[in-house]
């Protein structure tokens, strides 16, 4: 039995949401969704990934940290990954992960180092020599922003070293973060010059130490603690993180002295009240609390997963909650025509930041919640900005409250409105003709995934299509310098810079090509693999749903889209007229097209446990290759379980169905044997 496809279509929408959410978060520091609401989100993708494993791309947020650097910073490569934190919402969370510890490393107790959860900006510095020598942030997780002239002017972080004690060359990690205090001064400075304060010290940290000119930087009053290495030679590392904190004390580095050694499990509980009392006294903001394993070797032996380390989490502080009123539920329209009900709250103050809107998502969750114009709601914030509505106070419900229905017509452009089977939202019709879509498909088109077109942002993009200049992404490259030149803040530098770019993007790559085209579900992964299997546009866009199913990350449903796409007459006239423009792209040599390979056509595959000489991805995509169909169920009419380490309750059932199981090895002769 294949995956259902509405977890597919589930997993394929969260990663597009957190991704938006990253870099809102990590590259432009202006988040519009509170912690817990991302905390959600990320959460449910990891159960999905983790129940369907064979869904997991390289892509996903889960495999990652944050997004790309900013461009006005050079660009600067960790000698290790900066990794993010797994997060525990409540203490059973916190039992199981001393419970998984402590079964890998056959202990009865661990020793944990707890620090405070600094709600700051992760920094990696290096020393050489006793010098400071690059600062960057943390950026993707790989490669960050060298943010080093603004670093040098944190007076708690020394430019030389003290003592003689330290390598000639290592990375600290640490977190640059605004005292409550400077956070206040700076927001009333900037009250008494007529300028607009900052939501939170957190977002104040981040935009002091992204100044290009770090003479304001040094005006902001920041502040930074170590708490822990990043390359680092082995032969001068300690046995324990407490240790390192304290050499990294004696050498003049700042450490937080509100971590403490603690005894297992149960004292963790402990110090995360004490902590949760102690927090308002603190003067710095803190989001919870971090729980480490002290000894490094231990450490070393649980090792990491894509993005996190095994022996550390991150206990979150519960969200803040406050009260308020439904003004309005407005209808946003995205790229794709999905139709998302916003409700505009009466501003309310929540954890720092005054809050004014919340997405509710779809007309499922407004009827699930009951939630209606002029109710009073609970919301809850835990970060930033946009909060989630936790519920309906019923009893304080006025009678003049009104009961809200979705739309049946867009509200942009009166096209009707549709429901996709087996999805909760409902989407504009109108395509091309919808303004909303219009706007959006050219901002894909032209994003840096997509066709990279430097300089054609939101507002440029908005300013062409008011001028008539712009109705669908083939008439970007009828654009020359007369028509726009005269467009307002564009003049004759701006505009030559754009049709420049405008030229320079039309030599592109299929994979490139099929993402920019804004199919919908079709994002850079299938997007790729469709190029490789086909190796032409031709080719995908005459392929029948039996053919398109056998490519990778390719059901159903989605064939169903690309099918729909090109057989749109609008959709093959804008590719030819992208096409009589001089957009062009090299064939690929087809992967898997050819029919002489697909030996293993009509066989059904499920892959278990864990596998030592690939991943189970590569495994499905070399089975893929040979025509075989893998799947996440057995059943029946499996021909094949693939056995690697931990199998799981999948080899219990294979053996009742009698299906045919192989170990890993077998596999591995099964591959050499069909080449």
């Amino acid at each position: 039995m294949d995956c259902p496809q509405e977890i597919i279509h589930k997993i394929d929408e969260l990663r597009r949401i957190l991704n938006d959410h990253n870099r809102q978060y990590y590259q432009l520091d202006d988040p519009n969704v509170s912690d817990a609401e991302y905390d959600a989100l990320f959460r449910e993708l990891i159960n999905l990934e983790q129940e369907f494993p064979q869904l997991v791309t390289l892509d996903s947020p889960t495999q990652r940290v944050g997004t790309e650097p900013l461009k006005a910073f050079q660009r600067v490569e960790h000698a290790l990954p900066m990794l993010s934190l797994d997060n525990a919402f409540s203490d059973d969370e916190l039992f199981a992960f001393d419970h998984r510890l402590r079964g890998k490393l056959q202990l009865g107790q661990v020793e944990y180092i707890a620090e405070p959860k600094l709600d700051g900006l992760a920094i990696n510095l290096v020393y050489e020599n006793g010098l400071l020598i690059r600062a960057a942030t943390r950026g993707d997780g790989t490669v960050g922003e060298n943010v080093t002239n603004n670093i040098r002017t944190i007076a708690q972080i020394p430019l030389r070293l003290v003592g003689n004690d330290f390598p000639q060359q290592f990375e600290l990690r640490g977190e640059v973060f605004m005292p409550k205090a400077a956070f206040r001064s700076l927001n009333k400075r900037n009250h008494e010059a007529g300028e607009k304060g900052f939501a939170n010290p957190r977002n104040a940290a981040a935009g002091s130490l992204r100044q290009l000119d770090s003479a304001v930087t040094a005006s902001r009053s920041l502040a930074f603690y170590c708490y822990g290495h990043g390359a680092f030679p082995e032969s001068s590392l300690p046995s324990e993180q407490w240790t390192l904190l304290r050499l990294f004390e004696s050498w003049g580095l700042p450490v937080c002295h509100e971590a403490e050694i603690l005894q297992g499990i149960d004292a963790c509980l402990q110090h995360y009240q004490r902590f949760k009392a102690k927090r308002q006294s603190l003067d710095y903001d803190i989001d919870g609390v971090v729980y480490k394993i002290n000894n490094f070797v231990q450490q070393q032996k649980l090792g990491y997963v894509a993005r996190a380390p095994r022996w550390a989490i991150a206990r979150k502080f519960p969200a803040q909650e406050a009260m308020t009123t439904i003004q309005d539920i407005n209808i946003q329209v995205g790229r794709s025509g999905a139709l998302t009900p916003v409700a505009r709250l009466k501003p309310v103050f929540v954890g720092g930041v005054t809050v004014t809107n919340a997405t509710l998502h779809n007309g499922g969750e407004i009827r699930k919640k009951d939630v209606r114009i002029g109710d009073t709601v609970i919301v809850r914030r835990a970060g930033d900005v946009i909060p989630e509505i936790v519920r309906v106070i019923e009893e304080k419900r006025i009678p003049t409250a009104q009961v809200f229905s979705m739309p049946g017509k867009c509200p942009v452009c009166g096209s009707a409105v549709i429901k996709v089977a087996d999805e909760a939202i409902l989407r504009c019709s109108g395509g091309l003709f919808c303004k909303a879509q219009q706007k959006e498909s050219i901002k894909h088109f032209a994003s840096r995934k997509a066709m990279n077109i430097e300089g054609l942002g939101d507002k440029r993009i908005a300013q062409l299509i008011d001028n008539g200049l712009l109705h669908t992404i083939a008439d970007l490259y009828d654009l020359d310098v007369k028509q726009i030149v005269d467009l307002d803040k564009m003049g004759d530098k701006s505009a030559n810079k754009l049709i420049s770019a405008l030229e320079k993007s039309k030599a592109t790559t299929l994979p490139r090509l099929i993402y920019a085209l804004g199919i919908r579900d079709v994002g850079e992964v299938t997007a790729r693999n469709l190029a490789n299997f086909y190796g032409s546009l031709d080719k995908i866009s005459e392929a029948e749903e039996d053919q398109l199913i056998s490519v990778p990350d390719v059901g159903k449903i989605v064939a169903g889209n690309i099918i729909g796409f090109f057989e749109q007459p609008g959709n093959n006239e804008a590719i030819q007229r992208l096409i009589s423009s001089g957009v062009c792209w090299p064939n690929i040599e087809r992967s898997a097209g050819n029919k002489e390979n697909q030996v293993l056509k009509a066989k059904t595959f499920v892959l278990t446990g864990t596998l030592v000489s690939m991943t189970r991805e590569n495994a499905a995509k070399k089975l893929q290759l040979l025509g075989a169909k893998v799947t996440s169920s057995l059943s029946a009419k499996t021909n094949y379980l693939v056995k690697g380490d931990n199998p799981g309750s999948k080899l219990d059932k294979a053996n009742k169905l009698e299906v045919n199981i192989i170990d890993e090895e077998e596999f591995l002769s099964l591959l050499k044997s069909l080449k």
